[in-house]
């Protein structure tokens, strides 16, 4: 117990140590966190009238940020997977900074849903009737929890091995990875069961939007993992090979030609049969009776994802700035694919034929805006651990050999 306890702290101290650049950057994320939690305090006082959501648009920038988040969180497991199961050792050393990944996107799911929810005592009312299996949004807590507390086993378990020095027993962290798997392609398979299995929302009735969630996910979050392991590089001492970056590409090329396929496919569906649900597709697209305020989004979101599929196929991204760019493309283009264009157009029309157009207010993005800034500021922490943990820099041994010395 005393060496867990020590390992705590040890954690905790570390999170403040660095340099220059790190408490820069650690300010702004919190600034920016606490700005947020103020905007989120006026919107607890006053409503969710103080958002641009209405009766017709009940669903907007937070379930767009969660809907694109989960995806992040998924797309661990296409770090754990060749690791584990092809035996891919180029990714080896950087599998445990996925996984951080996946905890601290979890951790801002849950936050999303609970801004949405307006009053966070709404919770209760889940476990008050927990309606499990016939509602899909019990699934969605449970797969969402479950994750999160797979990876966190898993990470810490590794780590605090690591401190102490001494390997890890596969008894106690492989099988939980091979469950993580599972999990996390059943996270994101669930979000969007819960969509799909809304019969009044026709926009969403569709069987490959799980297929297009995983495909997605599993570009976005890999081409996130990528500038991740870069600035690990740059600003640690921690080696990440070219070889692992090169790995990574190629699951976010193929990733991102099968996303940009499907999305072809819905879109053919929809205006080739030109049936009496096509509206929301039209107005998403092109506007509709004069609305069209997500039109500049998708054609954005059409351009970049288009771009980034075709630098990835080019050779020359290859090198480091023509990937870079390529997964900036990539992750801004299905935010806004995933979001925005995904969420948004199911509830315009509505059912009765009105057309209420929704627009975030300030103050979701400030409140948007600090919940990404936490979840940012918690991975560097994750970051900033595990890195000397991990290379052997900071362990139980040498904390108190320094210390008698």
């Amino acid at each position: 117990m005393r060496r867990y306890l020590t390992f705590v702290w040890d954690c905790v101290r570390l999170s403040f140590v660095g340099g220059w650049r790190y408490h820069l950057w650690m300010t702004i994320l919190t600034v920016i966190a606490l700005v947020g939690l103020y905007a989120w305090c006026q919107q607890f006082v006053h409503g969710l009238v103080t958002t641009g959501m209405t009766d017709q648009v009940s669903w907007g920038l937070y379930i767009a940020n969660f809907t694109y988040l989960v995806g992040l969180a998924a797309a661990a497991a296409m770090l754990v997977i060749p690791v584990y199961v092809y035996r891919n050792m180029h990714l080896h050393d950087v599998v445990i900074f996925g996984e951080l990944l996946a905890v601290a996107v979890i951790i801002m799911c849950l936050l999303f849903v609970t801004v949405d929810l307006g009053r966070p005592d709404r919770f209760l009312h889940i476990f008050w009737r927990f309606n499990w299996p016939v509602s899909m949004l019990t699934w969605d807590v449970i797969a969402l929890n479950g994750y999160l507390l797979l990876n966190l086993h898993i990470c810490g378990y590794l780590l605090y091995c690591a401190y102490c020095g001494r390997q890890p027993s596969k008894v106690f962290y492989v099988p939980f990875v091979f469950i993580a798997i599972v999990w996390a392609v059943s996270i994101h398979t669930v979000t969007a069961f819960l969509y799909v299995g809304l019969g009044g929302r026709p926009f969403w009735n569709s069987a490959i939007i799980a297929p297009r969630f995983l495909a997605s996910a599993f570009a976005a979050g890999p081409a996130l993992i990528i500038l991740t392991l870069q600035v690990v590089r740059r600003c640690t001492t921690h080696r990440v090979s070219d070889d692992a970056l090169l790995t990574l590409r190629r699951i976010v090329q193929v990733a991102m030609l099968i996303n940009v396929f499907l999305l072809g496919c819905e879109v053919f569906t929809e205006f080739y049969t030109d049936s009496a649900h096509v509206a929301s597709a039209r107005y998403l697209y092109f506007g509709l009776h004069g609305r069209a305020a997500l039109v500049p989004w998708i054609w954005t979101a059409i351009v970049f994802n288009l771009a980034a599929t075709l630098l990835l196929i080019l050779p020359t991204s290859r090198g480091l700035p023509v990937l870079n760019s390529a997964c900036v493309l990539a992750i801004v283009g299905i935010w806004i694919e995933k979001g925005m264009g995904l969420i948004v157009p199911a509830f315009v029309p509505t059912p009765l034929g009105e057309l209420v157009e929704y627009l975030p207010t300030p103050r979701e993005v400030l409140i948007c805006a600090g919940i990404w800034a936490f979840g940012l500021l918690l991975y560097t922490v994750f970051v900033r651990i595990s890195v000397p943990v991990l290379a052997g820099e900071l362990t139980y041994a040498k904390r108190f050999g320094e210390s008698a010395s």
